[in-house]
């Protein structure tokens, strides 16, 4: 595989991880998450903020090293293997829980939050491809 085609779609994966990180901060208005919250022990409400802010910080890292590091993760070094390999296998998950774990009976109805699932998995899915031929092309395995 072409290296800078390669660092082009690095790119671009870390520009979508920080417009996905900016269309983020939607998702608690749209889902209501604060009236669905508010029944919560203090505790249960912060530690779920807690992960929500966690998961948003990894995906800004994730566009971050990806702009700025775009030559670093495609250097085949040990490290570039290592981070390439975890953001793939990150969204491969994201993608399994999104299909055999999250229960949707209760989800927003409409063809706006059809749409909007279908183009995130499609995201996510891009991003699964872009660090996995990133991981590949550090083992010189393509």
């Amino acid at each position: 595989m072409d290296a800078e085609f390669l660092k082009l779609l690095i790119i671009i994966a870390g520009a979508a991880h920080i417009a996905l990180c900016l269309g983020s901060m939607l998702i608690p208005k749209v889902l209501q998450w604060n009236r669905h919250l508010e029944n919560l022990q203090p505790l249960l409400r912060q530690m779920f903020w807690t992960y929500a802010a966690y998961i948003l910080v990894i995906n800004f890292c994730f566009g971050v090293v990806s702009l700025l590091g775009t030559d670093e993760l495609l250097s085949r070094s040990f490290l570039a293997k290592s981070i390439t390999i975890f953001i793939s296998i990150y969204w491969l998950t994201r993608i399994g829980i999104q299909f055999f774990y999250f229960d949707k009976t209760d989800a927003p109805k409409g063809a706006i939050y059809t749409l909007g699932e279908i183009v995130l998995v499609l995201l996510f899915l891009f991003f699964t491809i872009v660090y996995l031929l990133a991981f590949l092309y550090n083992n010189a395995w393509i």
